[in-house]
């Protein structure tokens, strides 16, 4: 039985991309309540919209059995 394994490039970008996006809406959401003069939320909207549409682009994708 064959294992699929990914040889997507992009597969470590996305992840560390992720990642990163994820602390600053964090750290954004955390200015909103506590800090609302220092949030840059639009922004951090922003950035996670480009982040979807690049992982939607360049997404893993399992290859198939044949």
């Amino acid at each position: 039985m064959k294992t699929t394994s990914s040889n997507n490039q992009y597969a470590a970008a996305n992840n560390v991309l992720i990642c990163i996006v994820s602390m600053l809406l964090g750290y954004n959401i955390y200015q909103a309540v506590y800090h609302p003069e220092k949030s840059e939320l639009l922004l951090c909207i922003a950035i996670v919209i480009f982040t979807s549409a690049m992982i939607r682009k360049y997404e893993t994708k399992k290859m198939k059995n044949e």
